[in-house]
């Protein structure tokens, strides 16, 4: 079993319209909402893989019942830590003219030292029957920098491996833990090593995870690029998708918790991901994936070794 912790999850909604009127009214053509969060999103495209997943979230007021219903209508084994304070929404919008997405991401509520005490808990307690650990997504105020690092410790004493997928001082912190993978996009990369060479980059931050760890970047329609101990490859899709992206850094890590747990070799793992990822765009909402243009592009995805930097 997969575990995710979200600990800064959201009620997701997805507008569709042709094209946004910047200060102008604006009419979608389609509405989605959904329960999400970067590790809920990731739950949901390995439980549609049929992959054996358990999701972990603090949720609080309204919003929160309406996640946990809709997780429950998905049939998404859930761990709900219970907070005092609303859960909060996200908002996407897509245009489907250009393909480009616009996402308002409302910060969250701050969570107290007791409330992330039991989020901790509650993750630790599912580690004996997990075979990996997944921790997404921006930790809410009042969780201190070091939030991840203190879940990868745990889990590392559990024996269990991890897949940490953050940004900034998390990221940072969460990578001196010791992750076995770290899956950053490019602005994230950059930020977290303030190189702009993506091979250096990689290399920089492969060098902060230890032994064993390993570093996947993920660069939108130009792929990615994977350091680890056993290689590095780079994995290329074979064509551009329009859609809408929200989602396709969650179905990457999905991909490569998946291929963690079993043992899959490094160049199928990144193939694997990067198939998933384009189909997670050409579906209309985050945490869904195009099944068909999965299976027809996986063979597709081209993948090649790359010598690391000097």
């Amino acid at each position: 079993m997969i575990v995710t912790v979200t600990p800064n999850p959201a009620w997701d909604v997805t507008y569709h319209l042709e094209r946004l009127d910047r200060h102008g009214a604006n009419r979608p053509a389609s509405v989605g909402g959904r329960a999400g969060g970067k590790g809920i999103n990731v739950a949901r495209v390995l439980r549609s893989l049929g992959v054996a997943v358990a999701a972990v979230a603090p949720l609080g007021g309204p919003t929160g019942e309406r996640i946990r219903a809709d997780l429950a209508a998905a049939d998404i084994a859930l761990t709900a830590v219970p907070v005092a304070d609303e859960t909060r929404c996200t908002t996407t919008i897509v245009e489907t003219a250009s393909g480009g997405a616009t996402s308002l991401n409302e910060l969250g509520p701050a969570r107290t030292a007791e409330e992330w005490a039991r989020v901790v808990a509650a993750a630790a307690g599912l580690l004996p029957a997990a075979s990996v650990l997944v921790l997404s997504g921006s930790l809410p105020p009042g969780v201190p920098e070091g939030g991840y690092a203190e879940l990868v410790g745990r889990a590392r004493a559990a024996g269990v491996p991890v897949v940490l997928d953050a940004s900034g001082p998390a990221l940072l912190a969460g990578v001196a833990a010791g992750p076995d993978v770290v899956k950053p996009n490019a602005d994230e990369l950059l930020a977290a090593t303030g190189e702009s060479d993506p091979l250096r980059a990689v290399a920089r931050l492969a060098a902060r995870t230890g032994a064993g760890g390993a570093v996947v970047a993920s660069f939108g329609p130009g792929g990615m690029l994977a350091a680890s101990d056993a290689g590095w490859w780079r994995a290329v899709p074979p064509e551009s998708v329009h859609g809408n992206a929200t989602g396709a850094g969650d179905a990457a890590v999905a991909a490569l918790a998946r291929g963690l747990a079993e043992g899959v070799p490094w160049p199928e793992r990144l193939r694997d991901a990067v198939a998933l990822s384009a189909a997670a765009v050409a579906a209309p909402l985050a945490g869904d994936v195009d099944g068909d243009l999965y299976r027809a592009w996986r063979p597709r995805v081209r993948v090649e070794a790359v010598a690391p930097p000097p």
